[in-house]
């Protein structure tokens, strides 16, 4: 039995100590402590990497502040339309839904989808036909109705503009993630997220694309990624960082920041990603103003934070 590390988000973007107040940014790193709590306890008890990645990421999807579960902002037709995905790097197995509606806990059905499917990716319909035969829990509409969520789509419901979350000016990328390393050595990643405000057409991101938003290979790194979804599929960006990883030795480090500081920034992408590799190395960079973010190991306390320049490096805690 070896160590374990875990790294969780809940969005990235124009988030500064400006544009929130300190009650908010204290709610906010409550509901990350939580999260990251959830998972660590998990791992701390010999658990797996998958387990402690669902169970963070649900936390995370039970809040309103994160665009993700409860808190899953508008479409164009007034609906909350989610999708999620997590992934084993012991087996590759992997399982992601996309457009779902009433799921209460979108990650619980890709994990479902993973264990009793012999697909990995389901939508719509038969995603929810799947999840009923599989006891997943659903919830009604006004489960998901949130004030602020609401005043945001009716900003811009009448228009063909789409938005990343806040407001035009007040970007976020709102997606929640987790990624761990257990004792046993095995990695794990899970992420999920509403879509955009007022988004149309039943588009999807990069959240639910194994290889896009989401990736595990114990021979390299898990990661979960927060940004603008069509950015990060062209780029594939959770595969790219194992694949600079195995085909050029590149470290987790490395990788990421080739990938997030260079890669993206040179093509028009914002956002981040969250990782931890084979040897509980962790890495959470970020091209935007800020992320939500936490992380913790087996020999360190939890790090939370949310705004640009809180941690210089995380490495091997």
């Amino acid at each position: 039995m070896g160590n374990y590390s875990i790294a969780i988000h809940g969005g990235a973007g124009t988030i500064t100590p400006s544009s929130m107040t300190p009650a908010l940014e204290v709610k906010y790193k409550e509901a990350l402590h939580q999260a990251i709590d959830r998972g660590s306890n998990i791992l701390a008890a010999g658990g797996k990497a998958l387990d402690a990645v669902q169970q963070a990421v649900e936390v995370l999807e039970n809040t309103p502040l994160f665009n993700a579960g409860k808190g899953s902002v508008f479409t164009k037709h007034g609906m909350h339309e989610m999708d999620a995905a997590i992934m084993c790097g012991k087996t590759l197995q992997a399982g992601a839904a996309a457009g779902v509606y009433s799921i209460k806990n979108p990650v619980s059905l890709a994990r479902e989808i993973l264990e009793h499917s012999d697909h990995v990716f389901m939508s719509g319909y038969g995603a929810e036909e799947f999840a009923r035969k599989q006891r997943i829990e659903f919830a009604a509409e006004d489960y998901f109705f949130d004030m602020f969520r609401y005043k945001q789509w009716c900003e811009v419901r009448d228009s063909n503009i789409f938005m990343l979350d806040h407001t035009v000016g007040d970007e976020k990328f709102g997606t929640v993630g987790a990624v761990a390393l257990d004792m046993d050595g095995n990695l794990a990643a899970a992420t999920s997220t509403g879509g955009m405000t007022n988004k149309n057409y039943n588009r999807i991101g990069d959240t639910p694309v194994i290889g896009a938003g989401t990736y595990a290979n114990n021979e390299t790194c898990a990661i979960s990624c927060t940004g603008h979804g069509e950015y990060f599929l062209r780029a594939v960006v959770a595969y790219d960082v194992s694949c600079l990883m195995e085909y050029k030795g590149y470290s987790l480090q490395q990788a990421c920041e080739k990938v997030v500081m260079d890669k993206l920034v040179r093509f028009g992408g914002e956002g981040g990603l969250i990782a931890v590799d084979a040897l509980g190395n962790i890495a959470m960079p970020f091209n935007s103003e800020g992320m939500y973010r936490a992380c913790q190991t087996s020999n360190k306390p939890p790090i939370v934070a949310i705004y640009k320049n809180e941690i210089k490096a995380v490495g091997k805690l």
